[in-house]
Order: structure tokens, then sequence, then C-alpha cells
């Protein structure tokens, strides 16, 4: 097994300030990944096994520790868009078109959303994956409710003119 790679005392330092400046569980935990290291020397599958880590992910917080810094320790959220096809300004450049046409009282046709993300993206998109993007983007459907085809608006207002019985059941 190779030798660990050294840590300064003044990192040893700052990684001890960091220590008591964390607010969430998961700062705190990546910081005392490597403190432990830097002051006790501890071997990556007894850090894990002190800090609930897998051996691996110990290791991997290492590595980033070593070329990214401490910046990497603070701060790291776990959600994001990994599998996102475009991001959010994409996706707005794309929509800027169709607000402009919606603003004249034009109609959003989804298909034609589709199209033009799917030229944008390079290979085709279920639709759900355009009705995300528009629902992320603030669109929704605000439209009344058409009217039937069979509706007649004169038998409409003498249906309202007749009087109802309001029987009471007793």
């Amino acid at each position: 097994m190779r030798p660990q790679r050294p840590i300064s005392e003044h990192a040893k330092r700052s990684l001890k300030e960091l220590l008591r400046k964390t607010k969430t569980k998961a700062d705190f935990q990546r910081v005392q990944c490597i403190w432990l290291r830097a002051t006790l020397g501890m071997p990556s599958d007894q850090v894990a096994l002190a800090v609930g880590f897998s051996p691996a992910t110990v290791k991997k917080l290492w590595s980033q520790y070593f070329s990214g810094g401490e910046e990497i320790l603070i701060g790291r959220g776990r959600g994001g868009r990994r599998r996102a096809n475009l991001s959010l300004e994409e996706e707005e450049t794309i929509l800027a078109h169709f607000f402009e046409k919606a603003k004249n009282g034009g109609v959003l046709v989804v298909n034609e959303v589709k199209a033009v993300y799917e030229e944008a993206v390079g290979h085709s998109v279920p639709k759900s994956t355009v009705y995300r993007m528009l629902a992320r983007h603030g669109w929704r459907k605000i439209a009344p409710r058409p009217r039937h085809s069979k509706a007649d608006p004169q038998e409409m207002e003498a249906f309202k003119k007749t009087p109802r019985n309001s029987q009471s059941g007793g």
C-alpha cells in the first residue's frame, strides 16, 4: 500500500475551523472525512466506519479535496439536473419564440415545441419531457373550456327561466 499524501499543518487547522462552521450533517461528515485522515492518520476503511460512508466514498472525497480544496466540502447539494438534455438558458431560448407567439394570442402546440426541442437536442424525446420543460418555465394551460358543439344558447336561456321544484324529501 502506498503512503498517504501529507496534509499541511495549516490545512489541519483550517479543517478544524471548518468543522465548527458547518451547518448541515452532510457538510460535517464530508469535512470529518478529511479531518480524521489529517489529524489521526486513519485509513479509508476506519474513516468510513466512523463517518458512516463507504470506503469508496471516503477515497473519492479525499481525491476531490486534494484536487479542489475545501470548496468541495461545503454546500454541495444532493439534487440537480444530472440528466438534463439542455441547460435552463438553452430551454429559455427555445421557448422565447413561443412566448412571443403566445403574447400575440397564439396557441401553443406541444408538437411544434417538441420538434424544435428534438432538433436542438439531436434525438427524439417523449412528450412528457416537453411538458416538464414547459412546467419548469411557468407555462400552464389557461384557456376556457370550449363549448359543446351541440350547445344551443336559446335552450340554455329557456332552461334558466324555468322554475324548479324545490321539494324537500320528507
